[in-house]
């Protein structure tokens, strides 16, 4: 047996980056994952697409299989095997064989925990009627999909306005099926400021969807064929044939706290910079760990797969003898629904106002391209600075196709520090067929001086 043995619990995006590498580095490593699930590295952000029919297969969502692993790469993983304790003492797991029963114990020298998220599930009476579901992994998302091909429902419900609500609520829409959206809090998408999500509520229900805010989710009823017949709220009864519950995650850290392990931001494992877990030699990444805010200052909860991946690849780095640390985060995201383009990053004005900070804001409306071109639409974009320096703090971004993305040119600024006169400073390109002469962050930035 190897003297540097490496236990992974968790085999997707930040169990199986930091594998990967750990193999590169050290061929002759011994390296064994553990996945409580059937599936490997897939792009879990890919699921509302599988579901809509716009991806043709879940393969294609899979990045490597367990096999390509095993035979590829000489990792040693395990699907459908649980680790349901951590024995820090002496550096042991405890393994359950989900497929043949019985436990055993699983002995390393380093343990790096990627235990991921799973969705928030209320304690509401008929949570588990048939026809609700709660997206958490490929699974999940095949087990919708079958649904619908199966049962053909005809009203679909989705609870919750976040990113995966709104994802959701397209693919059944794309499906030809009746969609209404609740949500309890005052607005969707509660990421970005108020004037912002209004535009998105707005879109969504010209597309068709109904959408209710401050609605409270207080109960399923059962149809007569014993499958979802309807939502209850703390005002109505939605119809439904399909339920969707996408009413955030939680960090999967439990079995790291019941081992002494510390936790942190949102009850996620706390790790350094370079993924270290309080234990030594336990190494943490992914959703369940927790990340540095580089405005805020402070740890925080923000499970999205860009971090996770790029947490693996730093703790892979780091258990193959490497120095790197994992610089931090400022919530930068993106999503679409139809041929409406959101994202968002830094701070937004609650965000702001709770760190006490001195803000000067705009939003502007903009054409995408040059306005004279054909098919350009319009996009808003919002910027938020801080009022004394002009240092770039949050923007956010709604317009039509080719808008989204341009949040990255914002995320760079702020990452870099830079003032809204340095972004109207920018050499940025420019033609006719993708931008006005001056590109719509940079008039937003103009605005704020």
């Amino acid at each position: 047996m190897s003297k540097n043995k490496l236990v992974v619990i968790g085999g997707d995006a930040a169990g199986m980056s930091a594998a990967s590498k750990v193999r590169r580095e050290e061929p002759d490593r011994e390296i064994v994952v553990f996945e409580r699930g059937r599936h490997t590295s897939y792009a879990a952000c890919g699921i509302p697409y599988l579901v809509s029919g716009l991806v043709g297969s879940p393969d294609m969502l899979i990045a490597r299989t367990p096999e390509v692993f095993r035979e590829k790469q000489n990792i040693d993983v395990r699907i459908f095997h649980e680790v349901t304790r951590i024995d820090p003492e002496k550096r042991r797991v405890l393994v359950t064989d989900l497929r043949k029963g019985g436990d055993f114990w699983e002995s390393w020298d380093q343990l790096l925990i990627a235990t991921g998220a799973s969705p928030f599930v209320p304690d509401i009476e008929g949570i588990d009627t048939e026809g609700v579901f709660c997206l958490s992994t490929l699974q999940s998302g095949i087990d919708v999909f079958r649904y619908i091909e199966e049962q053909r429902p005809a009203r679909a419900v989705v609870v919750g306005g976040g990113y995966i609500g709104i994802e959701m609520a397209e693919a059944f829409r794309d499906r030809g099926m009746e969609v209404a959206l609740v949500d309890m809090a005052e607005q969707i998408m509660v990421t970005m400021d108020t004037g912002m999500a209004d535009l998105i509520s707005e879109y969504m229900a010209e597309q068709g969807v109904k959408v209710f805010t401050r609605e409270k989710l207080e109960g399923f009823e059962k149809g007569p064929d014993g499958r979802i017949g309807a939502v209850v709220t703390g005002s109505q009864e939605l119809e439904a044939d399909l339920v969707i519950v996408g009413a955030g995650v939680r960090p999967n850290s439990a079995i790291a706290a019941e081992a002494g392990i510390a936790t942190g931001a949102g009850g996620a494992i706390a790790v350094s910079k370079k993924m270290e877990a309080s234990i030594p030699g336990i190494w943490a990444a992914g959703d369940c760990a927790e990340s540095y805010h580089l405005i805020r200052k402070s740890q925080v909860y923000i499970p999205l797969g860009t971090v996770a991946n790029k947490q693996g690849l730093v703790a892979g780095i780091n258990i193959s003898g490497g120095d790197d640390e994992f610089p931090g985060v400022i919530g930068t995201a993106i999503t679409k629904f139809r041929e409406m383009e959101i994202s968002r990053t830094g701070l937004s004005e609650k965000e702001a106002g709770e760190l006490g900070t001195d803000l000067r804001t705009t939003t502007i409306e903009s054409p995408v391209r040059s306005g004279y071109f054909p098919g350009t639409g319009m996009m808003t974009v919002k910027l938020l600075a801080e009022k004394k320096t002009g240092r770039l703090l949050g923007g956010q971004i709604v317009g039509t196709a080719g808008s989204a993305k341009r949040i990255d040119t914002i995320a760079t600024a702020i990452t870099a520090g830079m003032t809204a006169q340095q972004v109207v400073d920018l050499d940025l390109s420019y033609a006719p067929p993708f931008s006005p002469v001056w590109d719509p962050v940079q008039t937003a930035a103009r605005t704020l001086l």
